[in-house]
């Protein structure tokens, strides 16, 4: 895709589309990319992310990241702040997977000491943590108790046996936004979710055996602060979200927008998608207590695979959790609106930070990160695709411009019905074991749409990251055993 002539490069990983792009911008837009990376965006970014520049409140500069591709409404890798007086609150730049996150988890196992056991650890996490579509969970919950889980998050999970206390310290925001109100979401919305919790769902979602090998250290120093001090240590990371019960809440209140958003508020946006009501209104306020919920919903889901988790690396290797060294590194979220205070003008004020497939990255120092944090920044996850890798980056201070966002994977480069006509699954799964990753997946089409062709060059988008100061690099990690929804 050429890039618009009227882009404006600001340095060698920031262009600019002014407001003089496209009539009705209040605010520039902002693409963090190589001129490499630029040239393979899609030309849905440049409109959508122009599109959000003209949304009501928005604050200095709507946002695209590295890993920007088309989405719905937003960009995927969309950030925009919003004036929470003046400004408004847009399911389509939060997303339907309402808090899609990252969870990255330690042990003080080796690789020689995994390899012998892998296939048997795969196999086991196949079982244990139900994957694909309208999969469910282990953990039968009435209604009642579902509503609980969505408006306690982790904390619930806490109280239940599924977490340590430490898990929550290492979960954004502990585990839990607060103000969730259940009474906001849709009885249908409770009949989708109430028995997802513990289990992967489909499409990017994946759980993964990797490996920080010593050569792949990028700062020895953060790396230990973090938990990687062994040569060849094996991780787990996994991404998943909120599942059918997010997917709901958006699709509500989508529907509830587009129906007040002119005829009550008289706004009017490029797109359809962009259904929006004023963060301040009654629509606004019921679907950020909506959108909480789902959020925990989430965080919940997570901790309970970590749960289960923990469950198969102890029955493989006959040893406690806690004698693995099976500690999180972080949980972080994306695809959330968050109130959050930043410097905006040069004044400290608070600010309502959409995050659609963007990772939060607080630097060092920051308020809401835990103590063993301070120092090092915040963790940040960043997942490749199956076949590549993946990276544990930092937040950094330089981070202030994009409200201490950063990117969140590596971001599709084609359609999943193209990759599914490119790719056989069956095939892709020798080829890999070949290499040495052993997978498992519901579905042979499935794999095929997660093929590593299907995906930016993963090295290619955490190097613009960092280039740019949104997050630096610690550590690449390379997979050896996935499972796939």
């Amino acid at each position: 895709m050429p890039i618009p002539s009227e882009a404006r490069r600001i340095s060698d990983t920031v262009w600019e589309l002014p407001r003089s792009y496209k009539e009705g911008m209040l605010v520039p837009a902002r693409i963090y990319a190589s001129e490499k990376l630029m040239r393979e965006m899609d030309a849905g970014v440049f409109d959508q992310v122009t599109n959000v520049a003209c949304l009501p409140g928005i604050l200095n500069y709507a946002f695209c990241m590295p890993d920007g591709h088309w989405g719905y409404g937003f960009p995927i890798g969309g950030v925009a702040a919003m004036d929470p007086e003046e400004g408004v609150i847009s399911p389509g730049g939060i997303g339907f997977d309402i808090n899609c996150g990252m969870r990255l988890v330690l042990t003080n196992l080796t690789l020689e000491e995994v390899q012998p056991r892998l296939h048997t650890l795969v196999d086991q996490l196949f079982y244990r943590v139900p994957a694909g579509v309208g999969s469910h969970g282990f953990v039968k919950l009435s209604h009642d108790e579902f509503c609980s889980v969505a408006e306690q998050g982790s904390r619930w999970c806490l109280q239940n046996g599924y977490a340590w206390p430490e898990d929550l310290e290492r979960t954004e925001e502990g585990g839990c936004f607060a103000g969730a109100d259940v009474s906001k979401v849709s009885v249908r919305a409770i009949d989708r979710g109430y028995n997802q919790i513990g289990t992967l769902g489909s499409g990017n979602h994946y759980l993964e055996i990797q490996v920080a090998r010593p050569e792949n250290i990028f700062d020895a120093e953060t790396a230990r602060a973090f938990g990687i001090t062994l040569p060849n240590q094996i991780v787990i990371m996994f991404h998943c979200g909120s599942r059918g019960f997010g997917h709901q809440v958006a699709t509500d209140y989508l529907q509830t927008f587009l129906g007040v958003m002119e005829r009550k508020y008289g706004i009017r946006v490029l797109d359809r998608e962009l259904a929006c009501a004023p963060f301040r209104s009654r629509e606004g306020q019921d679907y950020f207590a909506a959108m909480k919920c789902a959020v925990n919903m989430a965080f919940a889901n997570r901790q309970v695979i970590l749960h289960r988790i923990r469950e198969v690396f102890s029955n493989v290797f006959h040893r406690d959790p806690r004698d693995l060294g099976m500690e999180m590194v972080y949980d972080v979220a994306h695809n959330t609106a968050k109130l959050e205070r930043h410097r905006v003008g040069g004044k400290l004020r608070e600010v309502l930070v959409h995050r659609k497939g963007s990772t939060r990255a607080f630097g060092p120092g920051m308020e809401g990160l835990p103590e063993c944090y301070r120092k090092t920044g915040q963790p940040v996850i960043i997942g490749g695709s199956m076949e590549t890798g993946s990276y544990l980056l930092a937040g950094l201070e330089s981070g202030a411009e994009t409200f201490y966002s950063t990117a969140h994977g590596s971001g599709r480069t084609m359609s999943r019905h193209q990759a599914k006509k490119q790719f056989r699954g069956e095939k892709l799964q020798r080829d890999m074991e070949a290499r040495g990753i052993y997978v498992r997946s519901v579905s042979w089409g499935g794999l095929a749409e997660e093929a590593g062709p299907a995906y930016k060059d993963i090295d290619d988008v955490v190097e613009a990251t960092e280039l740019a100061g949104l997050s630096k690099r610690v550590v690449r990690l390379t997979p050896i055993g996935n499972v796939k929804g």
